[in-house]
């Protein structure tokens, strides 16, 4: 990923934040042709390995499980992102940009066989996604028979990281005044984007 040093994001502790709670990623792996990617959630267990792992699982019926296992692949997270208007920084000699987060995180691929490893993965995975829930749904009120079935349907993996890197791209290369009318602007509008573009850099202007 192209991250010029003003952009780049360092901060481990920020970074492995961003990835659990942002966890629908975009998985790329190769088949030998070309690229093939998946849209799925991935899980950050950062105290497994050497440099922490992604856990997911796929359709059975998904090939790209087939040609991965044993591969790099690219996991890439995405944030909040926003336009950017030249005219906000009241003067001519500046052009319209995007502003926005992203971490890709590159590692080996490993196919999980075990029933009961799979299992756990997609209640780990199950239980982060319903912390939040009024009355949070568990594996259990589906009943064994139900799960057992649907476990069948879907192959289980862990990622390996091995890089990463992280891109948060919240108007560094100007100053704090120019800065400053950008996070104005930004907090006029309505939707979340803008909104939480327009936090992140707030509490980066100090910085």
């Amino acid at each position: 990923m192209y991250t010029p040093m003003s952009f780049a994001e360092t901060d481990e502790k920020r970074i492995r934040e961003f990835v659990r709670s942002h966890p629908f990623a975009q998985l790329t792996s190769f088949d030998g042709q070309e690229p093939v990617v998946s849209h799925l959630p991935l899980l950050l267990d950062q105290n497994a390995g050497d440099n922490g792992q992604l856990l997911g699982h796929l359709a059975k019926a998904n090939s790209q499980w087939k040609h991965a296992d044993g591969t790099t692949v690219l996991a890439v997270f995405s944030g909040p992102h926003a336009y950017v208007s030249s005219s906000w920084y009241e003067t001519l000699k500046s052009v319209p940009t995007w502003n926005y987060t992203a971490v890709h995180v590159y590692g080996r691929l490993h196919v999980v066989d075990d029933a009961q490893r799979l299992e756990e993965i997609v209640e780990e995975l199950v239980g982060l996604m319903e912390a939040d829930q009024k009355k949070a749904w568990s594996m259990k009120d589906a009943g064994d028979d139900f799960i057992s079935q649907l476990l069948r349907m879907v192959i289980g993996f862990t990622i390996d990281i091995e890089r990463i890197e992280a891109k948060f791209k919240l108007s560094q290369n100007h100053s704090k005044e120019r800065r400053q009318l950008v996070i104005n602007a930004l907090e006029e509008r309505t939707d979340d984007d803008s909104q939480q573009i327009a936090a992140l850099m707030r509490s980066q202007l100090d910085d």
